[in-house]
């Protein structure tokens, strides 16, 4: 028999007969906190789970639905919604169909059973993602919605736990989330032994071990087995039943009394301390992974029975009965009617429209606008700025680095905008690897400008969680190698998240990044690293490149304003060798430096350019447009060769409008990739220009899909000024 329809009858067989188990406890009512309408409320919200997966499975065999795992045998996580507030975010596991429907109770007119059936359908009217994909999720509701939660839906969920006190200490409490709120975030046991969790775990213990507020409630579904291996018996509550700063409680998931008692225990101490909890709740997995999972490979007939005698609904019905609330006839056609309902419901969601364009599906990549954001603060005026600045106001009319000019750009847009935090390792009192971050700590505090562990996980999960609750992190991973600990935060979360919302959700966020080739005596590969390319296939992701500190300024405003009133990811990329050079061509020439301008701005697409030549048009960005100037000199005075270089500064999206403009007359394009050849920016340039401009002649230089060595052999593999002009001539003459 179908597992589904095996559960289900074993249920109907001891309502009918009126044969249910012991109860697991003596609890009453009153200890655990519960009238008896609300114990009801609560069981209902798990007979609709429960009747939902089974609607879930008919679907799908007969090619109307479209996702099968369900949540049976975790329906005790209604308890657990019931517990806590509307105003409680939650980022829930995907057996969590029953903490949604209870929530849905909090707040009148809901439909949850006809909104996750036309998810099922993958139905174009479905509530949270518009049919992209069946998740748990409701804007109304506080559930954002995760696709997959193998547990990297935990790193933000610490983030938004911890945005809650930074923005009381700034005094930021119109958030979405209220001064007492609290986080919820529900995982299964295995996904609790994933990297990404145990950053996580880490993290929130971290904080709460050195008295910051950190109000999450972590609940741990334990099943006992992730798709077919095993939980060690003991081995969640050996792991974190003594976790420094973590407070552990432990309940029965299949009794409804002592999981409402455990879980109203466990938000009272972290709405109240404001803590971390770790509330490790005992369930069962009654059908298997998914609807392709069969159990008996992997399990003997002995093992499904017992797992299949774990049901939450018969539990749930003993207590009911006991109590002489409802006997086990009331409850069978309580149970039957639901199903039948359900069924009703199935048959018209499976009509709805479905999505059946291009554009319907990608829609939702880039979040919908909101209205120009108004400053948090009145950040513009001069008094309050020049005794921020203090000395450094004369230093702003002489030509300075890159580094400076962003440090500077950084303290007047915190200046200007009091949502903005600065986080890091090392971004404090330090300021930073590079002294980008240089006196903010001083000048806004450690409310705003945030030391963080050694975790990229958890500075981009940190990031993801702040804008959760509408604050705007710049978030600082300090070097481009570091970035693949954590790639996951970006293409997983910060970038699904409008997508599979339908444009409800949106994160913004700018990630600085400090990287790319060509450092002087110091770093190798880890340091040196010259591939973007795992943000550049990110869908709706901006990567901006700046290659000297003017553009640098002004297009990290636009990067503000992109994520404040367009609601983007950014990702913001320093050149790191580029971050103190003042000269270009000789010694002292200062050309690499500028004043600072604070007022200056810089649309996203628009490339720059130096120079009106039409023999060539050098094309590149960061070192390479640095290194195509130097080149660029040289080809005039010595080869006659009237070039224009074009700096792309935004690396995805590109324009190709924009740049074909910037191309003008020139007949033949040389493109220089610092990055390497193979998945490098050239690529998509080239592919562009063979599209767009099939008439040009064009070549590239890019450097060798190689990592970087030490010392002097650093720069071999990448381009260099020599063999921009080598390749120039090449393309010129030919």
């Amino acid at each position: 028999m179908d597992p589904a329809e095996s559960v289900h009858a074993n249920l109907v067989a001891a309502l009918r007969s009126g044969d249910l188990p012991p109860r697991r406890s003596a609890l009453t009512l009153a200890d655990a906190g519960l009238t008896d309408s609300q114990l009801v409320e609560i069981f209902e919200s798990q007979i609709l789970s429960r009747q939902l997966d089974r609607a879930s499975r008919a679907l799908q065999a007969r090619g109307e639905g479209f996702y099968t795992i369900g949540s049976s045998g975790h329906e005790g996580n209604a308890a657990i919604a019931a517990a806590t507030r509307l105003g409680d975010m939650a980022f829930l596991h995907y057996r969590d169909a029953a903490f949604q429907i209870q929530r849905s109770k909090q707040l009148p007119g809901q439909t949850p059973a006809w909104d996750m059936l036309l998810s099922f359908a993958a139905s174009a009217d479905d509530p949270i993602s518009g049919g992209r994909h069946k998740v748990l999720g409701s804007k109304v509701l506080n559930i954002p919605p995760q696709t997959s939660t193998i547990a990297s839906h935990l790193p933000k969920a610490v983030g938004a736990a911890f945005s809650i006190g930074i923005a009381t200490a700034i005094g930021l409490t119109d958030r979405p989330l209220a001064p007492d709120a609290i986080v919820v975030a529900s995982f299964g046991d295995a996904s609790a032994n994933h990297s990404t969790a145990q950053g996580a775990f880490n993290t929130a213990s971290w904080a709460a071990y050195q008295g910051t507020p950190m109000p999450l409630l972590l609940v741990c579904e334990d099943n006992g087995i992730g798709i077919s291996t095993r939980t060690p018996p003991g081995w969640i509550a050996a792991s974190f039943r003594n976790r420094p700063g973590l407070h552990y409680i432990a309940c029965d998931g299949l009794d409804l009394l002592d999981t409402y008692r455990a879980a109203s225990e466990a938000a009272e101490i972290a709405r109240i301390r404001r803590r971390p909890v770790f509330l490790h709740m005992r369930c069962a997995r009654l059908y298997g992974h998914a609807g392709s999972d069969v159990q008996a490979a992997y399990l003997s007939m002995a093992e499904i029975a017992e797992c299949e005698a774990s049901d939450p609904l018969i539990h749930g019905a003993a207590i009911l009965s006991d109590l002489g609330i409802l006997r086990p006839d009331q409850i069978l056609v309580l149970y039957e009617q639901t199903g039948e309902t359900v069924a009703r419901l199935a048959e018209e969601a499976i009509k709805r429209p479905r999505i059946t364009t291009t554009a319907q599906v990608m829609a939702s990549i880039i979040p919908p606008r909101r209205n120009p954001q108004v400053c948090e603060d009145d950040g513009l005026d001069e008094s309050k700025r020049n005794a921020l600045f203090g000395t450094d106001l004369p230093q702003m009319d002489k030509p300075q680095h890159m580094a400076r000019l962003l440090s500077w750009a950084l303290a007047d847009l915190m200046l200007e905008h009091r949502e903005i935090v600065v986080a890091g390792e090392d971004v404090g009192a330090k300021g930073g690897v590079y002294n980008v971050t240089a006196k903010l700590h001083s000048r806004f505090g450690p409310a705003r400008v945030i030391n963080t562990l050694l975790d990229e996980q958890s500075i981009l999960g940190l990031a993801i969680g702040f804008a959760h609750n509408d604050l705007l992190a710049i978030a600082e991973i300090q070097f481009l190698a570091y970035v693949h600990n954590a790639e996951d935060q970006l293409r997983g979360e910060a970038a699904t998240l409008p997508f599979f919302s339908n444009g409800q959700f949106a994160n913004p966020m700018i990630v600085r990044v400090a990287g790319l080739g060509y450092q002087k005596g110091f770093g190798g590969h880890f340091h040196n690293d010259n591939s973007l390319a795992v943000f550049r296939d990110i869908p709706g992701l901006i990567v901006a490149c700046p290659s000297n500190g003017r553009d640098a300024v002004a297009m990290l405003r636009e990067c503000v304003r992109l994520a404040r009133d367009e609601q983007r990811v950014v990702i913001f990329i320093e050149p790191i060798a580029l971050y103190m050079t003042r000269d270009l061509n000789a010694e002292g020439d200062g050309l690499w430096t500028s004043p600072y301008d604070r007022l200056e701005t810089m649309r996203i697409g628009v490339p720059g350019r130096h120079g009106d030549g039409s023999d060539l048009a050098i094309i590149s960005y960061a070192n390479g447009y640095y290194l195509s100037r130097q080149a660029q000199s040289i080809l005039a005075e010595t080869h006659g060769i009237d070039a224009r270089v074009i700096d792309l500064r935004w690396i995805a999206p590109l324009d190709p409008d924009a740049i074909l403009a910037e191309i003008g007359p020139c007949q033949h394009v040389l493109i220089v990739d610092e990055c390497r050849a193979t998945g490098s920016q050239s690529e998509g340039l080239f592919t562009m220009l063979a599209e767009r401009a099939p008439n040009l002649a064009v070549r590239r230089i890019a450097a060798e899909d190689s990592f970087i060595p030490l010392a002097r052999a650093a720069t071999l593999t990448l381009p260099s000024r020599d063999s921009i002009i080598a390749a120039a001539l090449e393309l010129v003459r030919v």
